[in-house]
């Protein structure tokens, strides 16, 4: 009897279903912030329209332990029995914080080959919203491309969701699992079957099932990120399902599209064109939010259509409004008119949108300060611009997609000069002014709303003038640990008479140790009446081992008249370091001197000839021989040519550094690889799996070492070594009652031993899996006598608790599989209703973790029962 009543209250329960609960096909959740709090939620779900289901509201649950519904406002009718349902509501959260907001709805339809009696499982979406006022307004992207689309077996099948994020984020994707009741993944889910592949494209959004296998109905995800400033600050999950059918139409094809970058006002103008095979009228659809979205809207025109071709026209006059760091998504989707069923191409191309470089003209010494001045940028639509400095020259060209400045360059920030009509700004070093001998580089950029940054301007170049004698060479003559010699020269002082300084005069050289040398003692002194001696050779002195610096001043040596005239002038040898790489010998060249050095030609000494040989030269002060072969000695020396920045000042000034020997080895470790983990929690085990991508990099590969750690709070310690290079993935292996779970890194070690960094950490912690049977028959039939859980090694005890109606413990255990044979005080119980409360102790990898359940569970005791699952 009471298995004949369970069976109809099934029955109805499941009939009811598939009248009034399984019409959901797809659906997502948006929000636009309102204020620091409040937020506006937009759910938009896809229907079938001959399902007699409908919803004019839906529950929200917010992350923060409230509900509250959400009225439909819109309902739109598309192809293919699809209706769009849009939802909207309000709502403001109690402080900052990481919430995951949930919208279900009873059922999915019957027959989603995907997931296991789908007509039994709850359908849910869910977002990820980062409160955090700090960050700025920050709305999720809007999905502009509905789901509605059909596949074809034997035919790839591509869905893209057209996202737009109106702040300019950045946007990544990802195959997610479709979930259940309260945003739970759903138990033995599986992506679709696919002839090559099935993938989400993680940068255009593409997703790709390469081809459907078999006809029927899937249900797939997606997992849109979306990033700033390196953090991920929300995401927004699209569940869509995918209707495969068998038929000999042959989808339309796009013609082939590139991606553009272009700058603010530059128009991206060409034709798109589509072409059916079968012969059929062909209807062609553009998505972006360049269409709507912007102050200068694009277009997408109809040129020519007939039946097996359409032709399309796209227009986007490009704007200053329009310029920002992420490019610009654009579809192009084609659909064929076929009276079997209509197929679709879709192809997207992408547009980046660059502020034009602002006009850098000059940089003018001012003292200890460098003044640079730009012409008057082209847009008021800036907020200013960013002054980037560095030291030595780049001469770097950006490419036509690159803003900003490359951080590799070694630019730092300096200061900002407010506003659109700005055309100038002092350095002064945030007021503790510039170093003399430094040659300075600048660029800058225009900064527009939202931190975009423009293209960079061209590179102009300072250095302080100081200096009375101007200083024109410290040039090493001869290289020794002992007896080197360094010849310095400097310019004769004119212009004296307006001081006054009539003279006699004495000049005073001194010394210090290093090219950044303070410690000045004098050297040589000598008085002239004409000024005419400007040179001095420095001997015997350590050239071998270190650089110098010379300070050369010149005093008024008249009686009871001395005085020091202006400032000394300072200045530096040229000394090289060169240090030892595999198969090459690094060249560092080091100085201190008031001019601009443009040029550094190498030279290198040929042991035939017993000459120094030019082999090359470089604008940056390092150089890098790579003709060389390990543990041979080479010997190398650099001349400089430089000249200084202010008119009326030496040019055309040449100094030589030092010799300097190296013997190459290897000791450079090999590349990073990449690596992917994933799980396998039925048998187990964590598979790694790892690519390098560079030949190069991989030629040099001896190994690798694998790194694991079961907790966040320890260390990492080796787990595996691999000494074939070609064997790229690992299986690890856990025991029963270990949890499947930790961290892993990877390097790489050459032949000699030299090994790589490791690669960023990745945590795995993924298998969660333990349910209570709310229904069990102990009758002593030898079937389901005894209440077990479904467990993992992951769990280590539980605390479960039965009672009855009367609230009196039955049963109370901490072994995580239950094992309650039905009895209490000896006695099988009753039948009935009993309730439960059970507190789960997981290991993760952030320790021993605790969540709760609670719960029914039906005991049947009627010989011949069937153990059956009571839904909810």
């Amino acid at each position: 009897m009471i298995n004949k009543l369970v069976g109809s209250a099934l029955f109805m329960v499941a009939t009811g279903l598939s009248l009034y609960g399984t019409h959901n096909r797809a659906g997502e959740i948006t929000y636009v912030q309102i204020s620091d709090l409040t937020y506006e939620i937009t759910i938009t779900t896809f229907t079938y329209v001959l399902s007699l289901a409908d919803r004019n509201q839906l529950d929200v649950e917010w992350g923060d332990n409230s509900t509250s519904i959400a009225p439909r406002v819109s309902i739109t009718n598309l192809p293919n029995y699809y209706k769009k349902n849009v939802y909207v509501t309000r709502h403001t959260f109690p402080g900052p914080g990481v919430y995951r907001i949930v919208v279900q709805d009873p059922n999915r339809n019957y027959g989603i080959l995907n997931i296991p009696n789908s007509v039994n499982v709850v359908f849910s979406i869910s977002t990820v919203l980062m409160v955090n006022p700090s960050l700025g307004q920050n709305d999720t992207p809007v999905l502009l491309n509905p789901p509605y689309d059909k596949a074809a077996v034997g035919y790839k099948f591509i869905h893209n969701p057209g996202a737009f994020d109106r702040n300019g984020d950045s946007l990544s994707y990802k195959l997610t699992v479709c979930t259940r009741e309260d945003g739970k993944p759903i138990e033995n889910y599986t992506y679709p079957p696919a002839t090559k592949a099935f993938y989400v494209d993680s940068i255009s959004g593409d997703l790709v099932w390469d081809s459907p296998t078999t006809i029927g109905q899937y249900n797939v995800a997606m997992e849109i990120n979306e990033w700033r400033y390196g953090i991920r600050i929300g995401s927004v999950v699209r569940d869509m399902q995918i209707e495969v059918y068998e038929t000999d139409n042959t989808p339309p094809e796009n013609g082939a599209l590139r991606d553009y970058c272009v700058e603010a006002g530059d128009t991206v103008m060409f034709q798109v064109e589509s072409i059916d095979a079968d012969g059929d009228l062909i209807t062609m659809i553009s998505t972006s939010g360049i269409y709507n979205s912007v102050p200068c809207i694009a277009t997408f025109d109809s040129i020519s259509g007939v039946a097996g071709l359409s032709v399309y026209s796209f227009m986007w006059i490009t704007c200053h409004e329009t310029v920002r760091d992420m490019p610009y998504d654009i579809l192009i989707k084609s659909e064929d008119n076929n009276p079997d069923i209509e197929l679709f191409d879709l192809d997207n191309f992408r547009i980046k949108v660059l502020g034009p470089a602002p006009d850098l003209t000059e940089a003018i010494p001012q003292g200890k300060y460098i003044r640079i001045n730009w012409a008057g940028y082209e847009s008021d639509y800036i907020e200013g611009f960013n002054i980037y400095r560095r030291e030595g020259a780049t001469f770097f060209e950006p490419d036509s997609c690159t803003n900003g400045i490359p951080s590799s360059l070694g630019f730092e920030k300096v200061g900002f000069a407010e506003g659109a009509d700005a055309t100038t700004f002092v350095d002064t070093n945030r007021g503790e002014g510039l170093d003399n001998g430094v040659d300075y580089a600048y660029r800058i950029v225009a900064v527009y709303p939202g931190q975009a940054e423009s293209k960079v301007s061209d590179e102009v170049r300072a250095s302080l003038v100081t200096g009375v004698p101007v200083i024109t060479n410290v040039s090493v003559i001869s290289t020794d640990l002992n007896a080197g010699e360094i010849y310095i020269a400097w310019k004769k002082p004119d212009q004296l008479d307006t001081i006054p300084a009539t003279g006699p005069y004495e000049y005073v050289i001194s010394r210090a140790v290093d090219v950044s040398g303070s410690d000045f003692q004098v050297i040589g002194t000598f008085t002239t009446a004409d000024l005419n001696d400007t040179t001095y050779t420095d001997t015997p002195v350590n050239t071998l081992e270190l650089g110098y610096t010379y300070r050369v001043e010149l005093f008024n040596n008249a009686p009871g008249n001395r005085f020091l005239i202006g400032e000394p002038g300072i200045a530096s040898s040229t000394f090289i370091t060169t240090d030892p790489g595999d198969r090459k010998a690094i060249i560092t060249i080091n100085r201190n001197v008031p001019w601009i050095n443009s040029r550094y030609d190498i030279y290198r000494y040929n042991t035939l000839t017993s000459q120094f040989d030019s082999i090359g030269s470089s604008v940056v002060p390092e150089y890098i021989d790579r003709e060389v072969m390990n543990q041979n000695e080479y010997c190398y020396m650099v001349r400089s040519l430089g000249a200084y920045s202010a008119p009326g000042l030496p040019d055309s000034l040449v100094n030589y550094s030092q010799e300097s020997c190296v013997v190459p080895f290897d000791n450079e470790p090999p590349c990073t690889p990449d690596l992917s983990v994933s799980t396998n929690c039925d048998s187990l085990y964590n598979y790694l799996f790892w690519m390098v991508n560079d030949p190069d990099c991989f030629g040099d590969i001896a190994g690798y070492n694998i790194f694991f750690k079961g907790k966040f709070e320890e260390d990492l310690s080796l787990l595996a070594q691999i000494d074939n290079r070609s064997v790229m993935n690992y299986t690890h292996q856990f025991v029963p009652g270990e949890a499947v779970a930790g961290c892993y890194a990877i390097s790489a070690l050459d032949s000699a031993g030299n090994e790589s960094l490791l690669s960023p950490l990745i945590c795995i912690d993924s298998c969660n899996y333990y349910e209570i049977p709310n229904v069990f028959t102990p009758n002593m039939d030898g079937r389901n006598d005894i209440l077990l859980a479904k467990t993992t090694g992951q769990v280590e005890k539980v605390d479960f608790r039965l009672f009855n109606r009367s609230g009196t413990l039955l049963f109370r255990t901490e072994d995580p599989e239950i094992n309650w044979n039905g009895t209490y005080k000896g006695q099988v119980v009753q039948p009935g209703v009993y309730f439960y409360q059970c507190d789960v102790f997981e290991r993760r990898i952030t320790g021993l973790e605790t969540f709760s359940l609670s719960g029914f569970i039906h005991l049947i005791t009627e010989k011949g029962a069937e153990p059956v699952i009571i839904e909810y």
